[in-house]
């Protein structure tokens, strides 16, 4: 059974800094991209940073390039979101996610949610002014 377990997430002031941490299982995880989704209050579940399988190859969503750092341990079986710098509209649900079907971190986040099929429970995110 695919798990995504995440840990991390919170209340934090306009220019703190928070981490979101997934720990996987249930599949061969450095086989496939891995990442995290955004939903914003009112709006739809949207990719925000995820990374390759191999090679540490990034995507980053335009509104978090140079505030975001993503990075995976294959060895452990995590994969971790350092969020620096953050602003109100970071705020939302994080949601860690893979589809199980590509190894390539631009692919992954630039899917529709309906096509990604693994998620994990959600982590609160909030940024207050």
């Amino acid at each position: 059974e695919v798990q995504l377990v995440e840990s991390g997430g919170g209340l934090v002031q306009a220019g703190g800094s928070l981490r979101l941490s997934c720990a996987a299982s249930g599949f061969t995880f450095d086989d496939y991209a891995i990442g995290w989704f955004r939903q914003a209050p009112g709006k739809e579940r949207k990719g925000v940073s995820c990374i390759s399988a191999r090679y540490g190859f990034t995507y980053y969503a335009d509104s978090v390039m140079g505030r975001f750092t993503i990075s995976r341990d294959n060895d452990k079986n995590t994969v971790t979101l350092q969020m620096n710098g953050l602003k109100p509209e970071d705020t939302g649900v994080y949601y860690c996610a893979t589809d199980l079907v590509t190894a390539e971190a631009w692919s992954l986040c630039s899917s529709s949610d309906s096509y990604v099929d693994y998620w994990g429970q959600g982590s609160q995110v909030t940024v207050s002014s």
